[in-house]
């Protein structure tokens, strides 16, 4: 009796040891992982400030953080579960999940696009064709919008965190992925709160109490800002299109391979490859981006028909 006991002792112990050894490499796993997915993360710094700019500045910080709570919340407890039971029971399904999201990607890019580059005619409006929002409603939405693309580039960072992981044990698994989730999300929403508040940071640094250098650094912070955010707003546009594209190229076994056989032909000129590949991206965003918009026009148009 007192023998089987001891040696019932003796498995949980090597069960204890065997798991431990399993997760102590958690953390080097999350930073490669990581790494992994540097580019969307980018992407990600680089489309949500767009959602800030003119709103009340004393509500910046307040917003970024409602924003941040959402993304978390998406993925510890809907992207990463989804994730698992997806790989688990249908793994197959997890590729064109994602193409859909990349498509979508595609598809507001191009429309962000398209209304920077369009020329609107100076119209006259009617009141009835005036909609009248209140700062509440347009922070609501800009919340809402901001989600809506971020939870794409989430569901992607997510995939990606978990095909690194597929051959560990679940535990691992479970680990590696969610704390990948809470390191990029606060990495990524603490230097957005950081870009929309520079300006701040600028006017209170060029205060008569900091050295003259301070000053003049504080009043070029100031006068930089509202360009760096236009052209933040421009590379945000641009992420959109990359990204999208990129989804749905790695979905298709031929469009993967092109890109594979890119980086292998230019692997000693990695910063050609990068342009290359970037710009091919971009130009196919757009031409998906065209053509969702176009099949989205009809769908409406039938729909109205029918009315």
């Amino acid at each position: 009796m007192a023998s089987g006991f001891f040696a019932l002792l003796d498995d949980i112990s090597a069960l204890v040891k065997t798991t431990a050894a399993n997760l102590s490499d958690v953390p080097a796993q999350v930073i490669k992982t990581s790494g992994k997915v540097s580019g969307i993360v980018i992407d990600d710094t680089a489309v949500t400030p767009k959602y800030v700019v003119g709103l009340d500045p004393s509500r910046e910080l307040t917003i970024i953080y409602r924003i941040a709570k959402r993304s978390l919340i998406n993925k510890l407890l809907i992207l990463t579960p989804a994730a698992l039971l997806l790989g688990y029971l249908a793994p197959w399904a997890i590729t064109p999940i994602l193409m859909l999201g990349g498509a979508y990607l595609c598809f507001e890019g191009y429309e962000k696009l398209h209304s920077m580059f369009s020329k609107h005619p100076d119209l006259p409006l009617t009141m009835d064709e005036v909609k009248v929002i209140t700062p509440d409603e347009l922070e609501k939405e800009r919340i809402t919008g901001a989600v809506r693309t971020d939870i794409i580039l989430s569901a992607e960072i997510i995939a990606i965190a978990y095909s690194y992981v597929t051959d560990q044990p679940m535990m691992k698994q479970i680990l590696v992925m969610l704390a990948v989730g809470v390191f990029i999300t606060i990495a990524v929403y603490g230097f957005v709160g950081l870009i929309v508040k520079a300006d701040d940071i600028g006017l209170h640094l060029a205060k008569d109490k900091f050295h003259p250098v301070l000053q003049k650094f504080g009043l070029g912070l100031v006068r930089f800002m509202p360009h760096f955010l236009k052209i933040l707003s421009y590379v945000g546009t641009a992420a959109m299109l990359w990204v999208g594209a990129e989804i749905i190229a790695h979905g298709f076994e031929f469009s993967a391979n092109l890109i594979h056989d890119l980086e292998h032909t230019l692997a000693n000129m990695s910063a050609l490859a990068w342009f290359i590949k970037a710009l091919s991206c971009v130009l196919a965003g757009i031409i998906v981006g065209l053509v969702v918009e176009k099949a989205v026009g009809l769908v409406k148009k039938v729909f109205v028909k029918k009315k």
